[in-house]
């Protein structure tokens, strides 16, 4: 028999042995019932033995009939095992990160693109949440790598520097000529859009104030720094974003910088990871400099 009709043929006997039925194993396989009678028929003159008795409520296996049915079952689940394996051969492990929304769209994707081409089968899972539960995340075992902002203490963490995000306020050419004061005045005369208070960004917004006794007088706050883009460029306010964010809108025009007396300071972002050993071996393969998209280098 050729090998294919072999495996067909003892599936086909294995389904009738445990059916204890042709028709149910007919059924089973979505194949005739005459088809499982001949197919076990020939099964039988081929190994020259009496496979099954035949009973009026079905089948039952003769002596030599569960000897082949034990050594069948061990066959085919030696086969599917094998299977298995080389499926999982395949795979490359897998990877759990977390980032901010803002670092996961305008950072992240780019990585992942890149990764994910070079490592299709590596299995990736992303987590958005804020830059201090990320490093939580970290430092309890349940992500194998954090995009945040530089921590103050890494800890027993490995922190690898992309370099610095910068802070701007951006308005409309029109928005800017409205207010009609100093740069440094746009905190008393325009209105300031920024992210809410839980947000990151917006604890090192509220610093700089403080730092520079800076109170502005009419604030509109949004959850997304997309949404503080599109309203500066909408002529509402004057919004702080990140600049390397706006880079075409400043290019074209749409959107002009207000350069204050006293800029924000930079924020430093990086990738973070536990030196737990041993280390993940796909971490190191996402932060390479190879993996690093040039169209989203960073300022050293």
């Amino acid at each position: 028999m050729d090998a294919l009709d072999n495996l067909s043929r003892y599936k086909i006997f294995l389904a009738a042995a445990e059916c204890k039925s042709i028709s149910k194993a007919a059924a089973q396989l979505y194949i005739s019932q005459p088809a499982v009678s001949i197919t076990i028929k020939k099964l039988e003159e081929n190994l020259n033995t009496t496979l099954f008795f035949r009973k009026s409520k079905g089948v039952e296996l003769t002596e030599n009939g569960r000897n082949l049915y034990e050594n069948t079952k061990k066959a085919f689940q030696i086969l599917a095992d094998t299977e298995e394996r080389l499926k999982r051969s395949q795979n490359t492990g897998y990877l759990r990160i977390a980032a901010s929304n803002v670092l996961c769209k305008h950072f992240l994707m780019p990585y992942l693109k890149e990764f994910t081409g070079r490592y299709p089968n590596t299995d990736i899972s992303i987590t958005c949440t804020s830059s201090s539960a990320a490093c939580s995340m970290v430092e309890q075992g349940n992500i194998d790598l954090a995009l945040v902002a530089k921590p103050e203490t890494p800890g027993a963490a490995v922190y690898h520097s992309l370099g610095v995000i910068e802070y701007i306020f951006v308005c409309t050419p029109a928005y800017r000529d409205k207010l009609n004061c100093d740069n440094d005045r746009i905190f008393e005369q325009g209105n300031i859009m920024l992210l809410d208070q839980d947000n990151v960004s917006r604890r090192h917004l509220n610093s700089y104030y403080a730092q520079n006794k800076i109170t502005p007088l009419h604030i509109l706050e949004v959850n997304e720094m997309d949404l503080l883009i599109e309203f500066a460029k909408m002529g509402i306010g004057v919004s702080c974003v990140v600049k390397q964010f706006v880079e075409q809108e400043l290019q074209t025009g749409s959107l002009i910088e207000i350069k204050l007396s006293k800029p924000i300071s930079p924020r430093e972002i990086g990738f973070l990871y536990h030196c737990i050993q041993p280390v993940n071996e796909n971490i190191l393969k996402f932060i390479e400099k190879d993996v690093r998209p040039d169209s989203q280098s960073l300022p050293e």
